[in-house]
């Protein structure tokens, strides 16, 4: 059941929005750590305005959200201009996969993988008629509970799709430099598979554990996959990154990486549905290997043979609670 919450209430849960409840900044605003008076802790977040975004448009998407209902997708479940969810105890991926001080051993790498890839194929394929396109899927944007369990949040740029809608453009493209695909930063054109190509460079971010910094003049990071590429497409660079797995774990870190490569095709059409990523994942190591392999057939003695790179080429969670989204005088307020 949706509820109100008043602005009021949200400073004195976040101590007036002190610098000292920060939990973390983007594009779109803060977040910060908001105490409720049982002692559960909620993820605030104070979301600029967006230019261009029409407070009906705005309000519509907030509704659809707060529909969303999986184990991998941050969930909405108030309004009064604002959100509010899970409070995520591990924070964001991004403090967790570059970061050397809590490495993560592979077991958990691929859970967090499969439940990135679960939440988007609920996002893509599960809903009635709408499919719904995040456009912002990077570390920082994956929420990890207690238990590593992933969670997509920050829908601030999603498009909600109608039934016979597959495709869409944009003259106001808007999203993170590095992860957005060369069709969406080019030409404006928004698909499916505008996310599989942040997906592609999530996973493999997540395998090698190599951060995709970003650059103004490579928007969609073709940069990172070209290094990763060289890097990492032979068996002896998995095996001294994993010393410790078996045979069957380290042939399963070498389907996943081949799997981020097929996401990250220039071409929209040759990247999988999400649907095809989650049906490879559960499988054993070397059932997945081989259907890895039909997905990028161009691969010989460990070692990718793949054609030269095109030129074109933050929410939080708590138990189980609430989401809300707030504006006062010019600004939006979501609540997690």
């Amino acid at each position: 059941m949706a509820w109100r919450m008043k602005l009021q209430h949200l400073k004195d849960i976040t101590d007036q929005f002190s610098p000292g409840r920060e939990l973390g900044k983007g594009g779109f605003g803060v977040v910060y750590k908001g105490i409720l008076a049982n002692g559960k802790p909620i993820a605030v977040k104070r979301l600029q305005v967006m230019p261009g975004i029409q407070d009906r448009q705005f309000n519509n998407e907030v509704h659809h959200l707060m529909g969303l209902k999986h184990q991998n997708i941050v969930q909405l479940i108030g309004y009064c201009d604002e959100r509010q969810e899970k409070y995520m105890a591990n924070g964001s991926l991004d403090k967790l996969v570059y970061d050397q001080s809590h490495v993560l051993e592979w077991h958990d790498r691929y859970a967090i993988i499969k439940g990135i890839c679960q939440g988007l194929c609920y996002l893509h394929e599960e809903l009635e008629n709408k499919p719904i396109i995040h456009l912002d899927l990077k570390p920082s944007n994956i929420l990890l509970d207690d238990n590593l369990l992933p969670k997509i949040a920050d829908f601030g740029l999603s498009r909600l799709f109608g039934e016979e809608q597959t495709r869409t453009c944009t003259t106001m493209v808007t999203g993170s430099i590095g992860y957005m695909a060369p069709e969406y930063c080019h030409k404006g054109e928004i698909s499916t598979k505008s996310d599989i190509y942040s997906l592609g460079i999530l996973i493999l971010e997540i395998v090698t554990g190599e951060k995709n910094h970003q650059s103004s003049v490579d928007l969609s990071g073709q940069r990172f996959i070209h290094s990763v590429r060289n890097k990492w497409s032979r068996m002896s660079k998995i095996t001294s990154r994993y010393p410790l797995l078996d045979t069957h774990s380290l042939q399963q870190v070498h389907s996943c990486f081949k799997i981020g490569l097929n996401c990250v095709e220039i071409d929209p059409k040759r990247r999988p549905p999400a649907r095809k990523i989650v049906n490879m994942l559960p499988w054993e190591c070397k059932k997945a290997e081989a259907m890895a392999s039909m997905l990028l057939p161009n691969v010989s003695n460990g070692r990718f043979t793949s054609s030269v790179v095109d030129k074109e080429s933050n929410v939080i969670g708590l138990p189980a609670h609430q989401v809300q989204l707030c504006k006062q005088q010019g600004t939006h307020f979501f609540y997690f």
